[in-house]
């Protein structure tokens, strides 16, 4: 594991916060991405909440003709799954659980904790929370795809065979198509999850309707 961890943009929306969601951007972005969705997220009085979004590693991306940008694993093809990165994706994963155990020691139990991402970020909050050994609040999925999909099976671990998974999809996108996302769906499903499924008349972006979705699902979460 790293011996330093992500930098980080943190957002807290009252003193002493109890809970957090770690909140990781897409492709070539950056923890700047979603943190102004803090203020819209309209969540219920009295819930201290940490935003934490990190900056994932600068790297060469082969699909972006091999051009260094923020990225939490390498493409090599559009289709996401031909071949994948495993080795940039467990160790952004590694990266990610250091994140959990920093909040952990700063008093945040896991079990108060979501993770979240869009797009290669949905893709690293799919990868790390099915393999958490600690139960997490929930898992945030936004316009991405289950990673890795051979080895979930074997490697997930039951802390979070019931965690709720929130996963929102533009009917339109052309970066992760929406048959691709499906296919995440399905094999989350066959896994046993508790999948709440939605999509938007969007492409690979965010809409009003799925903000207002995902203030529920927090809200409904982090008790």
């Amino acid at each position: 594991m790293s011996a330093t961890l992500l930098e980080a943009i943190e957002i807290e929306t009252g003193p002493n916060p109890g809970h957090a969601v770690i909140w990781m951007h897409g492709l070539g972005a950056d923890g700047n991405d979603f943190a102004a969705i803090v203020p819209e997220l309209k969540l219920r009085d009295g819930l201290a909440l940490r935003f934490v979004f990190p900056h994932a590693p600068v790297r060469p991306v082969t699909i972006n003709n091999g051009m260094s940008m923020r990225a939490w694993y390498d493409i090599f093809f559009p289709d996401l799954v031909r071949r994948e990165d495993e080795t940039g994706l467990r160790a952004s994963q590694q990266a990610i659980e250091a994140l959990i155990a920093r909040e952990n020691e700063r008093g945040i139990p896991s079990e108060n904790i979501v993770l979240a991402g869009f797009s290669q970020g949905c893709a690293m909050a799919l990868q790390t929370g099915l393999r958490q050994d600690r139960k997490l609040a929930g898992l945030m999925g936004l316009s991405g795809y289950l990673p890795l999909a051979s080895t979930a099976a074997s490697e997930r671990h039951p802390a979070n065979q019931h965690t709720p998974i929130f996963l929102a999809h533009g009917t339109m996108d052309p970066v992760v198509v929406l048959p691709r996302a499906e296919a995440s769906h399905q094999a989350l499903l066959d896994l046993g999850y508790p999948v709440s499924w939605k999509t938007y008349p969007m492409q690979h972006s965010v809409c009003l309707e799925e903000v207002a979705d995902i203030s529920a699902f927090l809200n409904k979460v982090l008790v």
